[in-house]
């Protein structure tokens, strides 16, 4: 029987990857943010590259795409990061109507605004006929992300 070659942990040939996701105590860093409750499970409620930074907050889009859909009127939506006129990230709605809803962006933003703390506001909201998503049924951010930055460059 031969001995089995020991193994390092890590990506191979790429210590700067390896780096940022294993740190010195030998934790995983996934990229997972989650919550643990008083029983002591735990949730996993986000990524971190997902966060929308506002004014120094962390805003997590499905936090606000859970308050989004509990909307009568909405039948889906997604959340990302846009810059405002002042370069700041700030919350920007997706939003699929229900067949026959008047809704107004505003409507959109004040619903939020009565059931968030203020710096979780929806602050843009875009009316889609679909929210872009993978088979899985994952929405697809980078696609909203692509379309925010085709429309900024005019395209």
């Amino acid at each position: 029987m031969g001995t089995r070659p020991e193994r390092e942990s890590g990506y191979l040939n790429n210590p700067e990857a390896t780096a940022a996701t294993l740190d010195a105590d030998g934790f995983l860093h996934t990229g997972d943010v989650a919550t643990v409750d008083e029983t002591g499970f735990f949730r996993i409620v986000d990524r971190v590259k997902e966060l929308i930074k506002y004014k120094g907050y962390q805003v997590p889009p499905a936090e606000l795409e859970a308050v989004l859909l509990t909307h009568e009127a909405i039948a889906d939506a997604a959340v990302i990061g846009v810059l405002d006129a002042e370069g700041e990230e700030v919350p920007k709605a997706f939003v699929v109507a229900q067949d026959g809803a008047a809704l107004t962006a505003e409507d959109v933003m004040a619903y939020v605004a009565e059931r968030l703390a203020p710096y979780k506001k929806v602050r843009v909201v875009e009316f889609l006929d679909a929210i872009p998503k993978s088979a899985s049924g994952k929405i697809l951010r980078k696609d909203l992300r692509a379309r925010e930055q085709a429309a900024a460059f005019g395209g």
